[in-house]
């Protein structure tokens, strides 16, 4: 017996090392706390004539492991004493911990580990050689902290190799106060003389290490803003929030003197993910919390670069903090030197404020006092409605919402809360009406619209003069003058998209921009917005002066707008149009990673609201029918042979007619039994499919028969460790039932051997044969226990544990989100706090969400991907490897994936741990906190077979939020390409290899073209989002497919990762895709499908076509089922549009559920049959007769076209449009010889 060795790797960030330049020094101190080490500067200079020689560094500059390995040879090794304070434990800076170590154990050199906070780590300290109560003392100074415990810090360090110095223990300081510029504040009553009379308060409370330090320019610049504004403000210091005794300070202070509004620099959290919200000190009085910035880089860096900030700010000052429930404002202070010390050789660290930032925030601050100090009905508040596509059809874009009528309940509540908001319309159906009246985003019928708001050019003008002439540049050179937009009218006004409700402005969100001129800016992925778009945002806050926005449902295009990642400047468009307005948004609970964006870059407190209802497809109409004869056949076999004949016969022939037989791969070369396994495995698939049943009201909750269906559906999966309460529900009736298998992982058509208890058997009078019929009964079992039409047996024990928790938590819990989801709006625009909460797919195990209506919050992302993701991801690798090569007959080679931000926050990084079980790497994690420390790569004999040359394809979000996963993935690419093995078990390396030789014969540099060579990751323009195709299918800009796949390209050959933050790198890009032999897309939920939304034929189908243009060849795609952890599903693209075209598109159950939501619903099957036809032209993955199901369930059933016609008959008219011009494209050809006409009419019926 042998151990097979893997071999480790680490991530690096860095473009290059740093050389610090010092000299060796006595005692070495190394922290990551600038404040600190200033302060230690400081006090050895005042004290340097009785202290050893000392060097500080900085950590941050030492990240680099040749910094690290430069750093040890030149002074650690020459040192007497090295001290390194760290935070986040050994595994935050593994490398130098252990490099420091080695060295100093070889050197016999004293060294002490101290933890980063005041939290003792029993792992960091087992590194130091000193002991332990060494250790112990010269961590306390640190945590103390303040001039005397650095001066003795320093002084007992002497100590420690042989200086003769008087020290005096740690002393404990005060760990909270208050203070004002200039003055020594002792007491409430000193800092209340600085204040003006009625004048509403806004704390402030900062780092205590800021005092300590004298680091105090932008805290006082923050303080004069806000005092410009009228406000008084209530500084206040702390050492932290979480410590009880500091706290505890703070949080007497905020409830005493009760500040409308909380701006804090504190990071972190006092709340645990994924756990109850614990309300800490800041939280007491229910007012709004802004976040505010103090960075740890360059005013230079962040001005010169996208991303806004590092890994580690967006970790510590936004993603942690929003699990409190802070709205992240903007960065207002960055860190420039102020001097270099001589003595220390270290660069002494100011933090400087940027005067524009402190201001916004100060507004910001200020706009939220005004809106809690005015009245309800004097408040203007602004409801605005997403219109995209740019078609009267589409008016109020909202995922999974019914957005007209969300907006109804709005305007009951608002009403009832006492808002002014005049005579409520009788109908959402009235909203809409009046909304299409006026001006929409069809700018080419503008003359025959009522344009009931208007703003004169002079007040644009103005407002426009208040922009920075970088942006007014960027307007001219795009978009000319503003009497050039399509939206300005003859008399001198923009017509405004709105019109007023009383003091509430219903308004229509304009388009970006690609619809003015779609074949000039298809190739722009930093498109401005035109003049119209900001003119709008100008009247809401010139002319109407809104109190508040609300942006109804997901998501808009403000958040999307050109501009940094966060921590946005005075020209990021986000700002430009928005401003500083308090901002509230409807939010789907199930989209962490858009609703982070909007939160970021838009300053928006969240309210999630609910998915859609769901149920099961089920078998109907011909589908029904056919299971009924596959039935019959199975139960014929082998003793009516003349009856099996007939049947067999009749199955293929409907299934051949139908299509059905090229949906479920049956090929010609099949066996009759074989094609009939896989019909009848696809017909048990249909059926089971979740679909969603209607659309989410925000304010309502689900009743009767769909709660007790969505209760079902939600009890179905394990939750936690599946034990106990946790189990699914499912498991638990067939545990109970002793049916001896797994109705969550099971193969649906193997034949049934088990059990069949009566009290299945009275659920269902159809044949019983298979896994498939059991799990059916079981359903059946669930919904009349749910339901409460069936009372449970005393011998069903872990039935009855799980529906005690349905009763006792989920029940409720669904029950309060829909009111929950209208308080929380309301207490919102009253200027209160809105409480955080998780967010994720409530199908995925996933309860905690519940209720709606908080302030949802994301993941930590220094733990992605989980262990539980790794398991999963590796697990789906191996069957799609195995499925690639039953399909081909040989191993993939390379693959390129489509990776989204959102939904590897909903999964922990699942698509990641797949990328790196595809090249044959595994993560490490952190033992203590989960936190992923590196990774390891897996022998070639434990893999079992060669590895994959991975290509990704990620989202703009992905890049603002994942910087980590990036470096993760680039760093395992570099590994993998360094290793030495054939290339028929590594094509990477093998391909790094051969390009990194034609990349010097061009004459770059070896290093260059060796990273050049191994680039991996690559996505769009660093400050925009995208991948380019919806304008151009849209609006028809488009002639040929190589028009969609240039486009494409254009917007995605940017790298990153090893320090790139999107260099242009499209000729690489491009020769990425020309051996590409599978592309591949992640699905992790049933709550929604690929013909749902615009992004999946963008990003999925827009890499199939390049792909096939850039190698001549159409890859295999596979659009993978993750929906189910337990039991991943490999499926090809073409099936799984076969797949969610019968379950949902042309399913009367899917149907009738959006019939009941009027123009939404006509909304939702127009966008349907637009996704449907998006992914003919760039996957060619749809079979013509799912266009001829299309139109015959859409257009030739009497009911359904009437209802088109008299609730949105612009989508009738888009559907049939679409329906022709898949047509035109050759993309359908109809099996109907008069479906082109009846189409045709149609066209002239509407347009008369």
């Amino acid at each position: 017996m042998h151990l097979l060795a893997t071999k480790p790797g680490i991530i690096s960030d860095d473009p290059e090392a740093i050389d610090l330049q010092q000299t060796p020094g006595e005692v070495i101190v190394i922290s990551s706390a600038d404040t600190e080490l200033a302060l230690f500067a400081r006090e050895y200079n005042k004290n340097r004539r009785i202290l050893p020689t000392l060097r500080l560094a900085n950590l941050l500059q030492l990240s680099h492991n040749m910094s690290v390995d430069l750093y040890v040879e030149q002074v650690i090794k020459k040192a007497k004493l090295v001290i390194v304070r760290l935070l986040g434990g050994r595994n935050y800076w593994k490398y130098g911990v252990d490099e420091i170590t080695q060295a100093c154990t070889t050197c016999n050199i004293p060294v002490a580990f101290l933890p980063g906070d005041d939290q003792p780590d029993t792992e960091l300290f087992s590194f130091s050689s000193l002991p332990i109560e060494i250790v112990q003392r010269l961590w306390q100074y640190n945590i103390h902290g303040g001039k005397r415990n650095a001066e003795n810090f320093l002084k007992y360090a002497g100590t420690l190799i042989g200086f003769s110095n008087e020290w005096l223990d740690p002393i404990p300081i005060v760990k909270s106060g208050l203070y004002w510029p200039g003055q020594h504040i002792t007491s409430i009553e000193q800092l209340r003389s600085f204040w003006k009379p009625n004048r509403s308060i806004a704390a402030f409370v900062f780092y205590r290490a800021l005092v300590q330090s004298d680091m105090l320019t932008s805290v006082d610049y923050t303080i004069h803003e806000l005092k410009k504004l009228k406000l008084n403000p209530l500084p206040i210091f702390t050492q932290s929030l979480k410590d009880p005794i500091a706290g505890g300070i703070v949080e007497a202070i905020i409830s005493n003197e009760k500040p409308e509004v909380i701006l804090t620099t504190v990071g972190f959290a006092v709340s645990t993910p994924g756990r109850e919200w614990n309300p800490g000190p800041l939280d007491s009085i229910g007012c709004p919390i802004i976040q505010v910035g103090f960075s740890s880089s360059s005013e230079q860096d962040w001005a010169s670069r996208t991303r806004g900030l590092s890994g580690r700010d967006i970790t510590m000052n936004v993603a942690l903090t929003e699990i409190d429930g802070r709205l992240f404002s903007r960065a207002v202070s960055f860190k420039s030197v102020a001097k270099y010390d001589r003595n220390t050789e270290f660069n002494i660290i100011r933090h400087e404020p940027v005067p524009d930032r402190v201001r916004f925030i100060s507004e910001l601050a200020a706009n939220w006092v005004k809106l809690r100090r005015v009245a309800p009905e004097k408040r203007r508040i602004a409801i605005i409605l997403a219109n995209y596509p740019n078609k009267d059809a589409r008016l109020g874009n909202g995922v999974g919402l019914d957005t007209p009528e969300s907006t109804l309940e709005v305007l009951k509540a608002m009403q009832k809360a006492g808002y002014k908001n005049g005579k409520l319309p009788k109908s959402s159906s009235e909203i809409i009406k009046t909304l299409k009246s006026g001006p929409t985003n069809n700018f080419k019928d503008l003359k025959n619209r009522q344009v009931g708001i208007k703003l004169s050019i002079k007040v644009y003008q103005a407002w426009l003069s208040g922009l920075s002439n970088t942006t007014k540049e960027k307007l001219r050179n795009q978009w000319g003058l503003p009497e050039n937009d399509p939206y300005f009218l003859e008399e001198g006004f923009f017509a405004i998209p709105a019109y007023l409700q009383g003091e509430i402005a219903i308004c229509l969100q304009p388009a970006r921009g690609y619809n003015i001129d779609p074949i000039k800016t298809f190739h722009d992925p930093d498109l401005i917005p035109p003049h119209a778009y900001l003119a709008f945002y100008c009247w809401l806050q010139a002319e109407f002066r809104t109190h508040a926005i609300i942006h109804m449902g997901k998501h808009g295009n403000l958040e999307w707008l050109p501009g940094k990642a966060l921590a946005l400047s005075k020209d990021c468009f986000p700002e430009v149009a928005l401003g500083p307005i308090p901002h509230l948004y409807p939010f789907i609970v199930n989209d962490p990673g858009e609703g982070a964006q909007a939160k970021r870059r838009a300053q928006a407190i969240i309210i999630d609201h609910m998915t859609p209802p769901l149920t099961r497809a089920e078998s109907y109409g011909p589908l029904r029918h056919l299971e009924q004869l596959v039935d019959e056949y199975y139960e014929a076999a082998g003793t009516h042979p003349a009856r099996t004949e007939i049947l067999r016969k009749e199955i293929l022939s409907l299934c051949s007619s139908s299509g059905i037989d090229v949906d479920c791969a049956v090929n010609i070369s099949d066996t009759d039994e074989l094609a009939l396994s896989k019909i009848d495995n696809y017909l048990c698939e249909l059926k089971e499919t979740q679909i969603r049943d209607g659309l989410h009201v925000l304010g309502l909750s689900p009743a009767e028969e769909q709660l007790t269906k969505l209760i079902v559906c939600l009890a179905r999966p394990q939750r936690g460790d599946g034990k106990g309460l946790n189990s699914s529900l499912h498991r638990a009736m067939a545990d109970d039932l002793k049916l001896d298998f797994d109705p969550l992982t099971c193969e649906l058509t193997d034949c049934w051997a088990g059990p069949k208890p009566k009290v299945l058997q009275d659920f269902s009078q159809d044949q019983w044969r298979t896994n498939s019929d059991t799990i059916e009964r079981l359903e059946l079992f669930a919904n009349a226990l749910i339901s409460r039409k069936l009372k449970l047996a005393s011998e069903f024990t872990r039935t009855r544990e799980v529906l005690g928790w349905v009763e006792q938590e989920l029940r409720p819990l669904i029950i309060k989100s829909g009111p929950n989801e209208i308080s929380s709006l309301i207490s919102g625009l009253n200027g209160e706090f809105v409480q955080p909460g998780p967010s994720g797919a409530p199908t995925r195990g996933r309860p905690d969400v519940l209720p709606t209506g908080r302030n949802f919050y994301s993941v930590d992302t220094r733990t992605v991907p989980t262990s539980a993701a790794w398991t999963l991801g590796w697990r789906s690798t191996s069957l799609l490897i195995e499925r690639y090569v039953q399909d081909n007959g040989e191993w993939p080679k390379a693959l390129a994936l489509s990776v989204w931000g959102t939904s590897n926050m909903r999964t922990g990084g699942e698509d990641i741990a797949q990328v790196l079980a595809l090249m044959g790497v595994k993560p490490t994690w952190d033992s203590m906190n989960g936190r992923v420390t590196g990774f390891e790569i897996l022998p070639i004999s434990v893999l079992d077979r060669p590895r994959v040359d991975v290509t990704l394809r990620i989202s703009g979000f992905f890049r603002d939020s994942f910087q980590n996963l990036i470096e993760l993935v680039d760093s395992a690419t570099q590994s993998i390409a360094a290793l030495e093995e054939p290339e028929s078990k590594n094509p990477l390396a093998a391909r790094v290899k051969k390009e990194t030789q034609i990349l010097i014969g061009q004459g770059i540099s070896a290093e260059e073209a060796k990273r050049s060579a191994s680039f991996r990751v690559f996505g769009s323009k660093p400050g925009t989002y995208g991948a380019g195709l919806q304008a151009l299918i849209d609006e028809k800009g488009w002639d040929t497919e190589e028009d969609l796949s240039e486009a494409y390209i254009a917007w995605s050959g940017f790298a990153y990762g090893g320090g790139k933050e999107g260099e242009d790198a499209h000729k690489l890009f491009r020769e990425r895709l020309k051996t590409i032999d599978v592309v591949c897309h992640n699905q992790d939920n049933q709550e929604h499908d690929l013909l749902d939304s615009d992004d999946y034929y963008q990003f999925e189908g827009g890499l199939a076509a390049s792909v096939r243009m850039v190698s001549g060849a159409q890859p295999t795609i596979y659009h993978n089922d993750h929906s189910t952890p337990e039991n991943p599903k490999i499926r090809t693209l073409e099936e799984e549009i076969a797949r969610v075209v019968r379950a949902r598109v042309v399913n009367p159950k899917w149907i009738s559920g959006v019939m009941r939501h009027g123009y939404k619903g006509a909304f939702e099957m127009a966008a349907t049959v637009d996704y449907l036809f998006a992914f003919a032209t760039t996957s060619r993955c749809v079979a013509n007769h799912h266009f001829d199901l299309v139109f015959k369930a859409y257009v030739e059933d009497k009911s359904v076209y009437d209802f088109l016609y008299d609730n949105n008959d612009n989508a009738l008219g888009d559907i049939v449009r679409r329906l022709l011009e898949a047509q035109e494209r050759g993309l359908w050809s109809p099996r109907s010889n008069s479906a082109q006409n009846t189409l045709k009419r149609i066209i002239d019926k509407l347009s008369e």
